[in-house]
């Protein structure tokens, strides 16, 4: 006898259950979001009087876990909008950023006005066109304005001493997307505006920093971009497997340093091409240094040869310095100068940190675990396989860009002054190493020979 389930529920009960659920539901559909993928914030800060004021815009999407009530086929509804909008401003901007007077943390601000704003106004174009618009007329309700499409415009007020005062912000916005762009404009109220751009979460930003804070943030940024260049430490590296006496290491360092340190300081001055296809060439030209200096070590080192190429190569590395310095300039303020010095004294002692772990490291490595000659060329060679493929990789993406010669003219020949200084300067430079060189290594017993056997010159 075959028997029959019962169903669990009844065909009256399951109307009932759907009518209330129809019933339940709100006649206007709410809408929560993902992550958006970009997300650019537009900001102003301006301090005017006793109060500092912070005007912001920031796509509607960002604002997420806020249900925005929608209509038709998305359209944001406008009518009661503003608690909302209200709630977004304090949960993802006004909570999240920290403002600083003097090394003071600023109190909580107070959310003058919220309003919603359609993606082609142009208001941000200036600070008092932006504090105006977030205080104008909000939106005619009969607006159809896709929610995605929809741009919310917050004004911050933070109460302070003094407008004269200098002010600092670690914004913390980059959870608002998974790639946050923010273009940040001080407005102090006397001297020049000042504008920063700069992706995820730069940190404390000091708006107008005064020069040992700026030496001191450049310091940590050239420390770190060494720390964290790894074809520049193994540059490094290959440059001192074979020498770990203290003169021959003085002078292929100085050497390297004082080369980079000129073309890092030029390319900041502007010397460098701004064509495209200038930095994939320095990334290919970096790679190849380390191939070459990998294969002389398998080769023979000599330091007569290798305090000159370190010098070359040196050239090569301080553009790349230069790119990772480019970037962080906009927070020097005005000490451009002195923030060019600190990265370089920060890149140096960079170097300086590695190599008193790097030296010693080799040291026992080949006293007690392999011959010297053969760990230096396993360590080469395993170097020289790394930076082969880099140089392949970064080849093939200079491939893609079109080198064009210069057209003769006015522009051209300053540019063409101005590198025939720098070659001047270069030149200057290395006659100096040379006679450094000359000092260190005079009266060497058997020079060539005892630098051939890993430069065992004391």
């Amino acid at each position: 006898m075959i028997l029959r389930r019962q169903s669990l529920i009844r065909p009256g009960v399951a109307v009932a259950l759907a009518a209330a659920l129809v019933v339940g539901f709100p006649a206007t559909p709410a809408i929560a979001h993902d992550i958006p993928t970009s997300v650019t914030v537009l900001a102003f800060v301006q301090p005017e009087g006793h109060h500092l004021h912070v005007v912001m815009r920031v796509p509607l999407e960002a604002m997420r876990d806020v249900n925005f009530p929608v209509h038709g086929p998305g359209y944001l509804t406008l009518d009661g909008l503003d608690p909302l909008l209200q709630d977004a401003a304090q949960v993802w901007l006004a909570n999240e950023m920290k403002l600083y007077e003097n090394n003071d943390r600023l109190s909580a601000p107070r959310i003058s006005a919220v309003r919603v704003s359609l993606p082609s106004d142009r208001s941000f174009e200036s600070y008092s066109a932006a504090f105006a618009h977030a205080f104008g007329p909000a939106l005619p309700s009969s607006t159809e304005l896709m929610w995605k499409q929809a741009m919310l415009d917050v004004v911050l007020d933070y109460p302070i001493a003094s407008d004269s005062s200098r002010f600092s912000i670690d914004p913390a916005l980059a959870r608002l997307g998974v790639h946050t762009n923010t273009v940040l404009r001080f407005v102090p109220a006397r001297g020049a505006e000042r504008a920063f751009e700069y992706i995820g979460d730069p940190g404390l930003v000091r708006l107008d920093p005064q020069w040992y804070q700026a030496a001191r943030r450049f310091v940590a940024l050239g420390f770190a971009h060494i720390l964290d260049g790894i074809d520049h430490l193994l540059f490094i590296i290959c440059l001192v497997i074979p020498f770990r006496k203290i003169r021959p290491l003085l002078a292929i360092i100085t050497s390297f340093t004082v080369a980079h340190s000129i073309t890092l300081i030029a390319s900041a001055a502007g010397f460098a091409p701004n064509a495209l296809w200038f930095p994939p060439l320095i990334e290919v030209l970096i790679a190849l240094s380390i191939v070459y200096m990998a294969l002389e070590n398998i080769v023979g080192a000599k330091l007569e040869r290798r305090w000159l190429i370190a010098f070359g190569f040196g050239l090569v590395h301080g553009f790349g310095f230069s790119f990772a310095l480019r970037e962080s300039m906009q927070f020097a303020g005005r000490h451009l100068a002195m923030s060019l010095v600190s990265f370089n004294v920060g890149v140096e002692l960079g170097q300086l940190f590695v190599l008193a772990i790097a030296v010693p490291m080799l040291g026992l490595l080949f006293k007690y675990v392999v011959a010297e000659r053969m760990g230096t060329i396993i360590l080469s060679a395993f170097v020289a396989h790394t930076a082969w493929h880099w140089m392949l990789d970064r080849g093939a993406v200079l491939r893609q860009y079109r080198v064009q010669w210069p057209s003769p003219d006015a522009e051209t020949a300053a540019a063409g002054l101005r590198w025939l200084m720098l070659l001047l300067l270069v030149g200057g430079a290395a006659w100096a190493v040379f006679e450094l060189y000359g000092r260190l290594t005079r009266g060497a017993p058997d020079g060539d020979a005892v630098l051939a056997r890993g430069g065992d010159v004391d």
